[in-house]
């Protein structure tokens, strides 16, 4: 499911052609990146090297994050902001299962990440178990359930977390949730 908005005045003044900003670019040199860093890995198997999931990335571990924005890379597309962030949380476990909050829905599953950088890396998470509850408009739970699927990398930049979706699909973007005391 794609989220639509207005088109935007600045594409079509640019002829469609739109920048992708310093995050847009930090994402994807960080991805470029990881691509390189996976083939490399690939070529140098060791047989001491831990499975993926223990070499989960430890800064995401215990964390809780809610939503702040859905970003296109598409100015046609715009960014969607969701209308109470409360309602669209994450949970990273220290045993490497993630629990989200989709509005009204619930899903739980697997997150790894196997390249780990003081700042980011790679990052997937699901498949995802999800409660298929209908929620009032406006909801984008059902969306945001299929994207979480397509995360492939994520940097931490002003204390938010911006993860990348494949094939250019955007960005997430969370802001840490304080723990309660």
């Amino acid at each position: 499911m794609k989220f639509q908005t207005p088109s935007s005045s600045a594409a079509r003044e640019t002829g469609g052609v739109r920048s992708i900003g310093a995050i847009g670019m930090k994402i994807f040199l960080w991805g470029s990146a990881i691509s390189l860093a996976c083939t490399l890995a690939a070529c140098q198997h060791s047989a001491n090297a831990p499975e993926p999931s223990e070499a989960s990335f430890l800064g995401l571990s215990g964390t809780v994050w809610r939503l702040v924005e859905v970003k296109s890379m598409d100015d046609a597309l715009g960014s969607i902001r969701p209308d109470n962030a409360e309602k669209y949380t994450l949970t990273f476990n220290a045993d490497g299962t993630i629990a989200a909050r989709l509005d009204c829905n619930r899903g739980v599953g697997p997150w790894r990440n196997e390249i780990v950088e003081p700042s980011g890396g790679s990052l997937e998470i699901g498949p995802l178990a999800v409660t298929r509850a209908l929620c009032p408009p406006p909801s984008i739970g059902e969306a945001l359930a299929g994207q979480l699927g397509d995360v492939r990398a994520f940097i931490i930049e002003d204390g938010r977390m911006h993860m990348a979706l494949a094939a250019n699909g955007g960005i997430l973007v969370w802001e840490p949730v304080a723990p309660q005391q």
